[in-house]
């Protein structure tokens, strides 16, 4: 069954409101400016807002027509929308396009408001008004809080490095259970470094142990710490960090306060097991029948998957900028052939571009090698003291700059729809803790859940500019192999399998170790990785040691 809203007194007025035909957001007076979604004061004045009527009429802005069956109660295809309200055109709504056909939604489409009752909720869908498309309509952005200068000139950065990696077997559906794939990752990047756990006094992890039934855990810090005989001096297990490998910053921040020297982190992704073993639905959402937070404003229309949503800023951005299709192509199909060196790779078969166009749609504009391969595998680093380094087996992966701020809104809809959320902001400050500069990079490992992902960090990382990444990629020649700054060569999350950010960093110190085989990068010394994609973004620059 679809997924309701959660009735609680601070939503209860927006998911009643449909009751008498209105719609209803919370407005500041004092700053005159609506506030969606709801919440106890304005960000502005900090004020307690009122409840206010609006127009009801909006426009497209973002619209993705969704191909897969996520729920047994939609038909597909259904259209789902981010549109634009006419009296704030800076709140928005995800929702439903109704009383239309797929094919005749576009940006720019004025729609008016309807109500869909289920249970004690009414759920607002927009239709056509009858109005024209305006083709050549456009929508206000927000704008990003400035990169944060250094607080001081000594970075924490230079007093750590890489010196073990290691991952444990990766596949489809290996049945194994999770926490065995994470042992063998951690012993095997211990291993790597030349210790013993006797020498691991930190351990850190994303996202802990809430999410393991989801198939997105082991089951955190404890069971690890238990298999693996540690008794951690620092550990961290959250997932409220900047992107998956948040953890491998805090493991960076004790080992540099000195509360430890070699701290082992850890991932571990086992979704297509979960899956089979019935712990959660192939959207990756589990199956509450009511939903509260952020999932609230998009699960109710079948936006179930981060790919529903990202689509919907692709289309944005194939709007204003006239990107197409074709072009976002050579990225999956650039990785594939990657991916054909990598002996951990789930896809190695070559990919066409007509491989590409030919494949079934999943949700407008991502067909299915748009989208990355879930799988099961776990990957593990040891983050050392820089001055413990130079003892180890291999040279050490030094940390030039990492880059975490939050610029932006982490919100789907009320933020940008120009790139995926949280790019922007770890970018700027990632280069501003570094006087290395883009043209510096030899290797770029960025985080590719959907393709359309590596494009936005392309763009964040300034390798581009804002709407260049479409013609950037286009033949991918220059994010080949021998091109002008290679991406992902391991073949990226497309066809190596979604190991959730962990992936790019074990490749960058694949990479800088100059070990790559048949993927190397000649002479690499400076490689880039992100993660993110649905989280708060996070970046790393790195050198060879």
């Amino acid at each position: 069954m679809r997924p309701l809203p959660k009735l609680t007194p601070e939503n209860e007025f927006f998911w009643t409101s449909g009751a008498d035909g209105t719609l209803r957001f919370q407005y500041c007076e004092a700053c005159g400016r609506y506030l969606h979604p709801p919440t106890v004061g304005c960000p502005g004045c900090g004020r307690p807002p009122e409840v206010r009527a609006v127009s009801g009429r909006a426009t497209v802005a973002g619209v993705t027509v969704n191909h897969q069956p996520w729920l047994p109660d939609m038909e597909i295809p259904y259209v789902i929308a981010v549109v634009a309200l006419e009296d704030d055109p800076l709140v928005r709504l995800t929702t439903l396009i109704v009383d239309a056909e797929p094919d005749t939604v576009a940006i720019g489409l004025p729609v008016a408001v309807r109500f869909e009752q289920h249970d004690d909720v009414w759920l607002p869908v927009f239709a056509p008004t009858g109005e024209p498309v305006a083709e050549d309509a456009t929508f206000p952005e927000p704008v990003p809080a400035p990169p944060a200068p250094m607080v001081r000139t000594e970075k924490f950065e230079s007093q750590v490095a890489l010196t073990g990696i290691g991952m444990s077997e990766v596949g489809r559906r290996l049945g194994r259970p999770p926490l065995s794939l994470a042992i063998d990752a951690c012993r095997a990047a211990v291993a790597d470094a030349g210790l013993t756990m006797d020498d691991i006094d930190g351990l850190s992890t994303y996202p802990g142990g809430g999410a393991k039934d989801g198939g997105h855990s082991e089951g955190g810090i404890y069971p690890v710490a238990e298999a693996l005989g540690i008794a951690p001096t620092w550990f961290c297990g959250t997932m409220e960090t900047p992107g998956q490998s948040g953890a491998v910053v805090n493991a960076m921040l004790a080992v540099a306060a000195g509360l430890c020297r070699h701290v082992l982190c850890f991932r571990t992704v086992w979704e297509t097991t979960s899956i089979a073993w019935g712990n959660r639905r192939n959207s990756g959402v589990d199956g509450a029948r009511r939903v509260s937070g952020d999932m609230e404003w998009r699960l109710p229309y079948g936006a179930m998957s981060a790919g529903n949503w990202i689509a919907l800023m692709a289309s944005h951005y194939f709007h204003r900028y006239g990107a197409t299709r074709e072009q976002l192509g050579w990225i999956p199909v650039t990785a594939r052939a990657g991916a054909a060196h990598n002996s951990y790779a789930i896809y190695k078969a070559p990919l066409t571009i007509d491989d590409y166009l030919g494949a079934r749609m999943i949700t407008t504009p991502f067909g299915l090698f748009d989208c990355d391969v879930p799988c099961d595998g776990s990957v593990a680093l040891v983050v050392s003291a820089v001055d413990t380094a130079y003892d180890r087996p291999h040279p050490p992966v030094l940390v030039e700059a990492v880059g975490t701020q939050m610029a932006e809104r982490m919100s789907w809809d009320q933020g940008t729809l120009l790139h995926e959320p949280m790019v922007d902001g770890p970018s700027a400050h990632l280069w501003q803790r570094t006087d290395l500069v883009p043209a510096d990079v030899d290797v770029a490992l960025l985080y590719d859940g959907f393709s359309f992902n590596a494009l936005s960090w392309l763009e964040g990382l300034g390798f581009c500019g804002r709407g260049e990444g479409a013609a950037y990629v286009e033949g991918g020649h220059r994010i080949a192999l021998g091109g002008e700054l290679p991406l992902n060569p391991h073949g990226g999350q497309l066809s190596a399998g979604r190991l959730h950010g962990y992936g790019f960093l074990h490749e960058a110190v694949v990479q800088l170790r100059g070990h790559g085989g048949g993927r190397q990068v000649a002479d690499a010394e400076v490689a880039v990785a992100s993660t993110g994609g649905g989280h708060p973004g996070g970046t790393f620059l790195f050198t060879r040691g």
